[in-house]
């Protein structure tokens, strides 16, 4: 059995009358190791403590900061270059070089190798239906034919 079960039990069996009900321990959250932006206090507390945390440390919501940056992104967002399409396609073409830029290429050794397993994998699936294929028309044959 666990440990919270075992103290659970031995509260229960103290002087005190529950009144049939359980004796429930639980442990606080552990932390994840992250922060979140507000930091401090407010980072392990759950969302709706961390608003009455926030307020009990005198510490005030911003939230015209909040409004004003999402006022700026719709402002600069895909809908606006939707008006102009050359440079809707410029930013797209930049975008996908940059893209590009990240992947890994393999080298000729390991593409002659994916090229070469692929074209074996291509050969056996289309003998394999073929066969599948040949062998369902000769038994359709020698029932109905």
């Amino acid at each position: 059995m666990s440990d919270e079960r075992d103290s659970a039990d031995a509260a229960g069996e103290g002087g005190e009358d529950t009144g049939g009900q359980a004796v429930v321990v639980s442990r606080p959250a552990r932390p994840t190791g992250k922060r979140s932006r507000a930091g401090g206090a407010t980072a392990l507390a759950e969302p709706e403590e961390a608003e009455s945390t926030a307020e009990e440390l005198g510490v005030e919501k911003d939230t015209s900061a909040k409004k004003s940056k999402k006022a700026k992104k719709a402002k600069s967002g895909p809908g606006n270059a939707g008006r102009n399409p050359i440079l809707f396609v410029w930013n797209y073409l930049k975008q996908v070089v940059a893209e590009l830029r990240k992947v890994i290429w393999p080298n000729r050794k390991q593409m002659v190798s994916y090229t070469t397993v692929v074209l074996l994998f291509l050969a056996f699936m289309v003998a394999l239906i073929g066969g599948v294929d040949l062998g369902l028309a000769k038994l359709v044959l020698w029932v109905f034919g």
